[in-house]
């Protein structure tokens, strides 16, 4: 990990300007400096010049839930429109949504982590690296996942483009029901 760039914000804390939403914007607002995710599922890419698509990177940002909240963050992804998305891979958000087993912390589908480190209502930082084949995601500066993508890695039905290539970084809203916030949401490029 040498010569790896200045870290290099991607929110203002002010607009949601250099991100884009693949559907329902009304999903991601800006309140006291934070960015709440609430409303339906959508997803909003970084579109900043020079940070729409990445190959190797650290990327991190704080984070809090409420109880019952559902997000993520994807990587390695790209705006196909509406719906989910099927490219790259997905760094799970989830304190105590029910629905889903798979914790905060997990590489969804990947490397399944089934409690989460955090509370809800509490900040917290999230990071992700991302160093050729290699993915660590970190919690409060403690790794959570540390995963080496195979040469041919086996994929579930729907899931097959959950591949390590190059693509955007992309903040997911889950449902009605869940509110997430997230501030200091900062990128620094690594060596390709």
């Amino acid at each position: 990990m040498t010569h790896a760039e200045e870290w290099v914000s991607l929110f203002d804390g002010k607009t949601t300007s250099g991100w884009e939403a693949n559907e329902k914007p009304e999903c991601f607002t800006v309140e006291n400096g934070e960015l709440k995710l609430n409303g339906g599922m959508a997803h909003l890419f970084c579109v900043k010049e020079g940070y729409a698509d990445l190959k190797n990177f650290e990327f991190k940002a704080d984070v809090k839930t409420l109880p019952g909240a559902n997000s993520g963050f994807f990587f390695h992804t790209e705006n196909r429109g509406k719906g989910s998305l099927k490219k790259g891979y997905e760094a799970q958000i989830n304190t105590s949504f029910t629905k889903d087993p798979r914790k905060t912390g997990s590489l969804v589908d990947v490397r399944d982590v089934d409690q989460s480190p955090v509370p809800d209502d509490q900040w917290y930082e999230y990071k992700i690296l991302v160093d050729g084949k290699h993915i660590v995601v970190s919690i409060n500066g403690k790794p959570v996942v540390d995963y080496m993508e195979e040469e041919k890695p086996t994929r579930k039905k729907g899931r097959e483009e959950r591949l390590l290539s190059h693509g955007a970084i992309a903040i997911q809203a889950h449902d009605p029901n869940s509110t997430t916030f997230m501030r200091n949401i900062q990128i620094r490029k690594l060596p390709d």
